[in-house]
This record gives structure tokens, sequence and C-alpha cells, in this order.
């Protein structure tokens, strides 16, 4: 039992520490280096939006540039180079996911962030957006979720095995409405996150709509009504609501 308690404490100390900024050779560029952020996404994701994260550990300069810039600078301390909603937006968006893969190397790429080690990733372990300091769970929660667009939580990704699918390319200003409604229509074509049974009239969806139910409501009176709006095919509003248990395993790839 000492041994365990030892353990335990041992791993809440670790996740009490900050996250170290990245090393890099050069101070962050004026605006946010996707193309650095791109790279990463085109050479260590797959078509499944598995992660290989032995890879990327091993080669890891593309993913430090972009996380130290945002380390330094965001829409809080550089507001110039984020002078619309939809650049404000996707910054976040790309910073989430980046920082999350970042955590994940950071703390030794764990089989899963289940039971205390989700406490640990969410809660400790303090990131930094802009220069403030700030844990995953509140940069999703005070910060990007106030932004009021719940197509982001099919874009947000904690690199579980149940998140959304981790597009291969970057969220940009201009295209981000279009990748937010692709992104949201993949999710919910997946038996994975939205699954009809006609005989027992249940609708059992992925359980980020029972995390962030409110979100989904601001304009629809119903998850099935949400939903409804990006499938093809509809599921009657009578339908029974449950959902999927949460497989928090992270998502990298299997030799």
């Amino acid at each position: 039992m000492k041994k365990i308690l030892a353990i335990l404490f041992a791993s809440f100390l670790v996740g009490c520490a900050s996250v170290r900024a990245p090393v890099t050779a050069t101070a962050p560029a004026e605006k946010p280096p996707y193309a650095a952020w791109a790279r990463v996404l085109e050479k260590f994701v797959n078509k499944d939006g598995q992660i290989d994260f032995a890879g990327l550990a091993k080669d890891r300069a593309d993913l430090d540039q972009f996380v130290a810039y945002v380390y330094a600078l965001g829409p809080n301390n550089a507001p110039q180079h984020f002078p619309t909603p939809n650049h404000v937006l996707a910054f976040h968006i790309n910073a989430y996911n980046a920082l999350s893969m970042y955590k994940v190397i950071d703390v030794g790429i764990p089989e899963t962030n289940a039971g205390l080690r989700k406490v640990f990733f969410f809660t400790m372990g303090k990131i930094q957006v802009g220069g403030e300091a700030i844990s995953l769970y509140k940069y999703e929660n005070k910060v990007i979720r106030p932004l009021g667009d719940p197509r982001i939580h099919m874009a947000l990704n904690c690199m579980s095995v149940s998140c959304p699918r981790l597009p291969r390319d970057v969220f940009l200003a201009d295209t981000l409405d279009m990748q937010l409604d692709r992104e949201t229509r993949k999710f919910f074509s997946e038996a994975r996150n939205a699954t009809a049974d006609d005989v027992k009239k249940t609708f059992t969806l992925s359980e980020i709509l029972k995390f962030f139910t409110e979100d989904f409501l601001i304009k629809d009176k119903s998850l099935t009504a949400f939903v409804n709006r990006y499938r093809d095919q509809q599921v009657p509003e009578d339908y029974t609501v449950g959902f999927f248990d949460y497989d928090w395993t992270i998502n990298r790839q299997r030799q």
C-alpha cells in the first residue's frame, strides 16, 4: 500500500509541475508558424487520425517551433496577428491540439489517460498560451468554449481514442467554417460516435455530447436535433438518447 501511495504521490508531483517550453534555436515568428504544424500533421498523423508519437518524439523540431510560438504569443498579447474571430478560433483549435500532442510526449507517452491520469493530464502540469500559464482543462473551458461554436468539440483533440479523428490539415481562418462543418459531418458519420437502433428506438452518441451538452443546445432543442443537422440519415426526435463509454487510451499508431 505504501508503495502504491508513493507512486501516486510522485505522479501527482509530476502532474503539478509546469510543462516546460520547447528549446528552439530561433525566436517565435511574428505570426503563427502554421507551416511547421502542417508538417507535423502530414508526417506523423495517418489517415485514421492516429499519431506516431514514438517517431515524433525523435523528430520534434516542427512541433517545438509551433508550441514555442503558442507559449510566447496569442490573441491575448498579440491581437494584431488575429484580426478576426476566425483567426482567433483557428489559432486556439490548432494550439490546443498541438499542446495536447506536446504534453503526451512530455509525460512519456502513456498508454492511457484514464482514471487519475486524466486529472493530471488536464488539470495539472500547466502549459502556456500567449505567456499565460493555464491547464488544458481551463484552456478548453474558459478560453475556447466561450467563443460559442459547438463544432469545436469535433475539432479539439486530447489525443485519446474516443476523440474526433485528428485531421491532417491546419485549421485556417479563411476556411474555418468549411473545415468545422467537414469535421462535424465526419464525426457523426462514424458508428462509434452516432448509432441509431430503429428496433429499440435508441440513439447512442459519443460521450462528448454528454460532457458538453449545454454547448450543443445553444441553437438546437435537443442533441438529436443538433446531430441531425450533420447527418444524411435523420434520426427521429423520440428516440431515447444514450452514450458510448469514452476510451481514454492514447490514440497512437500501433506497429
